[in-house]
C-alpha cells in the first residue's frame, strides 16, 4: 500500500454541520460507539443540542455498553460494570474527524466517539481505545499502520422481520447460484449494492469495487485503505449502514462468518507500514524484495497468530469457516500471492503488504487491527527471523494450525504473554470473560442439528 493522503479531510466539518443545521438540512446527529461485539451503539441527538451541549462535553451512556451479550443482557463478572458499582455512566466523547452525513437517512449526520470515564480517563476495554494504544506503541517505534478491510456478506430477499419470523431458516438468497465475478447475475442485485456504494461515497468513503462471491447471495464491497483508526471507523460505519440500506429496500444481509455449509464470509485485512513521513518501509533489497522490517513484520504476525486468534475469530460461529480447501485458511503460514496461507503477501514496491485471511465477517475491526499491530510490534522489537516461504498447498503443509474452536482460542489468549504485554491484564481479562459468556450460552443451547439427529433415531 502507498501512503493514503487523499480524502483525509473529514467528510463533514463542524462548521459545515452548523451551516446545515441553521439551514434546516440536518436535524439529527447520531452519536455512536463501537461496542465489544463490533456493533455501533449510541443515541440520536437533536442537532442543535449536539452542537451546544454534546460537541464540547460528550454524551452519557451506561457503562454496561461494553459488558453485555448480543441480547443486551447484563452479565456478571465484568470488572468495569456491575450491580455492585451501580451501572453508572461513561462519557461518549465525539471525535470530530469522524463527523459525516448519513445520506440514506433524511437530515442525519453521525459522529463516532471515544469512551471515557467521568474523570476523563480513557476506558481501556473500549475497542477504539485498544486500537489507539497499539497505534501509539507502533508510532513510538517510528512506524504508522495502514489497513484495508474486505468484508463479505450474504444478501437475502427476505426482510429482517421475515427472517426473524422464520428463525433465519429457509431464507431466499438474492442469487440462486455461484456468482463469483459474474456481471450478469450481480446486475440484478444492483439496486441494493449500488445504493450501498453511492451511500458510502456520499459519506466520505472511497469505494474501490463490488463483486459477486461464491455462496448464494454473497457479495463483497471494498474501500480504499486508510490509516488504521480511520479504516476501522469506516468499517464499522459501512457494516452498520449496509444493513440499514438493505432494510430500506426490503432485503436483509448477514455478516456471519458461516451462514450455512457453503462458503463462509471473510474479512480479509490488508496491512502495511510506512515511516511517520509516509515513506514505505516494507520493500527492500532482501529475498522476495523484502526489507528487514518486512521480515520481522511478517514473522511477528505468524508468531502471535495462535494466541491472538480470538481477536480475529471472536464467536462460536467464527470457527466454522476454517475448512481445508475452502479459501479460508487453516495453516499458520505465509506465501507470495498464495490464497491457501493465512498470510498472503501481495503487491510490490510501495504497494507491498500482507493480507491476513483469518478473520470472518463477524470481526470487531478495532480488535482485529489492534491484534495485528501488536503482533507486528512483537516481531519488530524482537527482530524475529522470517520462517521459510510456503509454496504450493498450505492446507497440506506441516505448518502449525489456527485454533479450531473458541474454547481453544480462549485458552491460548489466557496464557498469552504477547497479549498481556501488548494490551494489559485488564483488557485481556475483559475479553476472556466475553469468550466465557459466548461459550456458556452455546453450551446451554439445544440446536436444530441435535433434534434432527436424535429425536427419533437414538
Amino acid at each position: 500500500m502507498t501512503n493514503e493522503t487523499a480524502n483525509s479531510k473529514a467528510a463533514l466539518s463542524v462548521e459545515e454541520l452548523r451551516e446545515k443545521v441553521t439551514a434546516g438540512e440536518i436535524d439529527t446527529v447520531v452519536v455512536a460507539i463501537t461496542d465489544s461485539l463490533g456493533r455501533l451503539q449510541g443515541k440520536r441527538c437533536g442537532a442543535r443540542s449536539f452542537l451546544e451541549d454534546v460537541l464540547g462535553h460528550g454524551a452519557e451512556g451506561c457503562n454496561y455498553l461494553l459488558s453485555v451479550d448480543v441480547e443486551m443482557n447484563t452479565i456478571d463478572g465484568y470488572a468495569m460494570s456491575s450491580w455492585e458499582n451501580g451501572y453508572g455512566d461513561m462519557v461518549l466523547r465525539p471525535d470530530v474527524a469522524t463527523l459525516r452525513l448519513v445520506p440514506w437517512l433524511p437530515g442525519t449526520a453521525m459522529v463516532q466517539c471515544d469512551i471515557l470515564w467521568l474523570d476523563d480517563r480513557p476506558v481501556s476495554q473500549s475497542p477504539r481505545q485498544i486500537l489507539r494504544a497499539q497505534i501509539e506503541r507502533l508510532e513510538a517505534l517510528g512506524y504508522r499502520a495502514h489497513i484495508g478491510t474486505e468484508l463479505e456478506f450474504i444478501m437475502f430477499d427476505d426482510t429482517y422481520e421475515e427472517a426473524w419470523n422464520k428463525k433465519y431458516d429457509g431464507l431466499t438468497p438474492a442469487s440462486r447460484y455461484n456468482v463469483d465475478y459474474s456481471l450478469l447475475a450481480t446486475a440484478r442485485l444492483e439496486p441494493v449494492i449500488r445504493s450501498i456504494r453511492t451511500g458510502m461515497e456520499k459519506a466520505g468513503l472511497i469505494v474501490e469495487s463490488s463483486k459477486g462471491e461464491c455462496n448464494f447471495g454473497q457479495q463483497e464491497i471494498t474501500f480504499r485503505y486508510r490509516e488504521a483508526l480511520t479504516a476501522c471507523d469506516n468499517h464499522a460505519f459501512y457494516k452498520h449502514g449496509a444493513k440499514e440500506i438493505a432494510a430500506q429496500q426490503g432485503k436483509s444481509i448477514t455478516f456471519m462468518a458461516k451462514y450455512n455449509e457453503r462458503e463462509g464470509s471473510s474479512c480479509h485485512i490488508h496491512f502495511s507500514l510506512t515511516d511517520l513521513d509516509g515513506n514505505p518501509v516494507l520493500p527492500g533489497d532482501g529475498e522476495h524484495g523484502f526489507s528487514p522490517v518486512m521480515e520481522h513484520f511478517v514473522a511477528g504476525q505468524l508468531a502471535a497468530m495462535k494466541e491472538m486468534a480470538y481477536f480475529l475469530a471472536p464467536n462460536i460461529n467464527s470457527y466454522k469457516r476454517f475448512v481445508e480447501g475452502s479459501f479460508a485458511p487453516t495453516a499458520i503460514a505465509w506465501g507470495l500471492d498464495n490464497r491457501s496461507c493465512a498470510l498472503r503477501v501481495v503487491g510490490h514496491g510501495r504497494g507491498l503488504r500482507v493480507e491476513n485471511r483469518v478473520g470472518g465477517g463477524d470481526v470487531n475491526p478495532y480488535l482485529a487491527a489492534a491484534s495485528l499491530i501488536a503482533a507486528a510490534i512483537h516481531g519488530i522489537e524482537n527482530k524475529l527471523p522470517l520462517e521459510p516461504i510456503t509454496k504450493g498447498n498450505a492446507y497440506q503443509s506441516g505448518a502449525d494450525r489456527i485454533p479450531t474452536t473458541l474454547r481453544d482460542s480462549r485458552a491460548l489468549l489466557a496464557a498469552s504473554e504477547i497479549a498481556r504485554k501488548s494490551f494489559g491484564d485488564e483488557v485481556v481479562e475483559h475479553y476472556l470473560h466475553a469468550a466465557d459468556v459466548e461459550l456458556k450460552a452455546y453450551d446451554s443451547a439445544v440446536t436444530d442439528w441435535e433434534r434432527k439427529r436424535v429425536f427419533e433415531r437414538l
